[in-house]
């Protein structure tokens, strides 16, 4: 049997894969924070040190962490983590099959080997404690840095809506981590390349995904803009304006259930990449 063509799914994850930003639902009441004013108080914060905003808002959950003598530790953040609000679909469901288990199962069909990845803004340390965390083959999101005693003190990595990019060429060059930079500037053959661009898809919502779809869509690779199900009209009108500005492929409903338009559009995808790549079976 030939070998499976490794394929990639990347996805943001608030907004993508969950229903908000994932602080919003339980860490920022744990300081005692109505969701404004925590994200009004960070804005301010970045405008007064011309910071970068990432890096801002998560130097601001330490701060109030520390204020309320309950410092961050990476087992908080897992904690808080387990609560996100996962789009439907995502997870398995009373037939035992969920999104990752349908999805890997079309790609082995069409003679391709799905990797799930994920470029977030938000924290590591959170993702890995949602309940879906196992089914992505690496996470590149920002997260702290931690002393002696396991407590955060500063934030070690902070992924932004520009930074988002060079993690594409990561997963394309094999280089799953954030600080190995001689791999990322040295040529490769394409044909070298764990997963070529042509080979990948990108999932994003919103503003902060713009650059990453854009340079997925100019590469020869594909990217879908979606949306939460409950937004408005107006809401769901400035996302399919991505479409009209050639900044992404597809736009679809952030449902992840069997039979939705995002899943039809995924697996249509995934088809057209097999046909590109040759492993397409023949009859199918």
């Amino acid at each position: 049997m030939a070998k499976l063509l490794k394929t990639a799914l990347i996805y943001d994850f608030d907004g993508t894969l969950a229903r908000g930003n994932m602080q919003e639902v339980t860490f920022i009441p744990s300081i005692g924070m109505g969701i404004g004013d925590f994200w009004a108080e960070a804005e301010a914060l970045t405008k007064a040190a011309d910071g970068d905003g990432i890096l801002m808002y998560m130097q601001l959950m330490l701060a109030h962490a520390r204020q309320n003598d309950a410092p961050i530790t990476r087992d908080t953040l897992r904690e808080h983590g387990q609560d996100v609000k996962l789009f439907d679909g995502l997870k398995n469901d009373l037939t035992g099959k969920g999104w990752f288990d349908r999805i890997n199962a079309k790609g082995a069909e069409y003679g391709l080997e799905i990797e799930h990845y994920i470029i977030s803004a938000g924290l590591e340390e959170m993702i890995d404690g949602c309940p879906i965390r196992d089914e992505f083959h690496h996470v590149f999101a920002s997260k702290f840095v931690y002393d002696e005693h396991g407590v955060a003190i500063w934030p070690a990595v902070g992924v932004n809506y520009t930074t988002k990019t060079q993690y594409l060429f990561r997963i394309n060059k094999g280089v799953l981590n954030h600080w190995e930079h001689d791999k990322i500037n040295k040529f490769m053959a394409d044909e070298d390349r764990p997963v070529p661009f042509e080979r990948m898809i990108f999932l994003g919502d919103g503003d902060t995904d713009v650059p990453t779809m854009k340079m997925m869509h100019t590469k020869g690779g594909f990217s879908i803009a979606v949306y939460d199900p409950r937004f408005n009209e107006k809401d769901q009108k400035k996302i399919y304006s991505l479409i009209s500005e050639d900044r992404v492929n597809f736009v679809a409903a952030a449902d992840y259930r069997e039979g939705s338009a995002l899943d039809l559009i995924v697996k249509g995808l995934i088809g057209r990449i097999a046909i590109n790549a040759g492993t397409m079976p023949d009859g199918v």
